[in-house]
């Protein structure tokens, strides 16, 4: 990642200007991550999605480890390519259950609203992950937020069924 230049990183990193618009960029980010869960995610096999979101989550913590030094800061709020990556990691083996319950709306929409919430709050020892050094701890913070998320729609799904 060293030899890519700083007009790529930073705004691989930033998802170009949206890391930058508004007070929440997080949540901008988490919106990406929505709209990269739908278009990629989910109509494709569980095995597909572990894979894809292996290798994105790999290559984010390699393009966040570069982008900090790049910006010369510590997870900077504007760098949003963590959440992105880490949202379809909250719809994770879903896709089948949201189908068939009719509700894909009702599942996007609590997901995106339990792991903004973990993601602000870091519940769980989540801020303890965020000490990680470098891309890790940009990135890694996110997707066990996301792995939360995921566990939570699972527990209110089965709840829910009672």
């Amino acid at each position: 990642m060293r030899l890519l230049p700083d007009k790529w990183v930073v705004p691989i990193c930033t998802c170009g200007p949206v890391g930058y618009w508004g007070k929440a960029p997080g949540t901008n980010g988490t919106v990406l991550g929505v709209i990269l869960y739908t278009l990629l995610f989910h109509s494709v096999s569980f095995w597909f999605q572990v894979f894809f979101l292996g290798l994105l989550s790999y290559l984010a913590i390699l393009i966040c480890e570069e982008g900090e030094k790049r910006m010369m800061k510590r997870d900077p709020g504007e760098m949003i390519i963590d959440e992105v990556i880490a949202v379809p990691l909250c719809f994770l083996g879903m896709n089948t259950l949201m189908a068939s319950t009719g509700h894909v709306w009702a599942y996007m929409l609590g997901g995106f609203v339990i792991f903004r919430v973990f993601d602000i709050l870091k519940p769980f020892g989540i801020k303890k992950i965020q000490e990680l050094p470098g891309g890790q701890g940009v990135v890694v913070d996110d997707l066990a937020a996301a792995l939360a998320t995921n566990l939570s729609l699972y527990i209110i799904v089965h709840i829910a069924s009672l």
